[in-house]
């Protein structure tokens, strides 16, 4: 697959920011975390990552290494994806294991990062994260009043009212988390997939 050179410049800019990676492993994890904002992806990536040596590709962090102001546009999502779908290619290939937190509402988006697991011969693992729209709506107003206190997501109410409405089923088998509740046995049902 041809890669532009944009989108292998911008991904060596978002792997300057990622720090120190995991040890590499002779077949990778991949672990694609969706979801509606507020429903807790974040939470439930670093979560995992607290039990399993992976490296957390945060799209709305990502984003404003590229964006520093970001605008949302469709020119800029397309440009950031493109971006970290390379970065995701050049860690598998060298056996870094990734938990990519994004919306990846799309079944069609999600379809290339299907592609990627399967060319890298990586472990791929599907959670869809949820939560009631009452405790999300809540989460997203004590966002925006807490503003910026670590927080990479701009995204409020609004924004994810008008995302409900695009989410796409996933069609593989996949995990389910409800973060208003306890993640536990989800977390120990994975990580349990992952070390086998």
């Amino acid at each position: 697959m041809m890669v532009s050179p944009l989108a292998i410049a911008d991904a060596r800019r978002l792997a300057d920011g990622l720090g120190p990676l995991p040890s590499p492993e002779a077949r990778p994890a991949i672990v694609v975390v969706s979801g509606l904002p507020g429903t807790g992806k974040t939470y439930f990536a670093r979560q995992l990552t607290g039990r399993l040596p992976f490296v957390i590709l945060e799209s709305d962090a990502l984003r404003k290494i590229l964006f520093p102001e970001p605008t949302y546009s469709a020119a800029e999502s397309g440009r950031l994806f493109q971006a970290i779908h390379h970065l995701i290619e050049e860690l598998l290939s060298k056996g870094i294991p990734i938990t990519l937190d994004a919306t990846n509402l799309a079944e069609y988006r999600r379809e290339r990062l299907y592609n990627i697991a399967e060319r890298r011969n990586a472990c791929l693992i599907l959670v869809r994260v949820e939560a009631p729209p009452v405790v999300v709506k809540e989460r997203l107003q004590a966002r925006s009043a807490r503003k910026k206190t670590g927080e990479s997501s701009d995204a409020d109410w609004a924004v994810y009212e008008k995302l409900r409405a695009t989410a796409e089923k996933i069609r593989r088998r996949h995990y389910v988390v409800d973060t208003s509740k306890d993640i536990t046995p989800v977390l120990d049902k994975i990580v349990k997939e992952i070390k086998r």
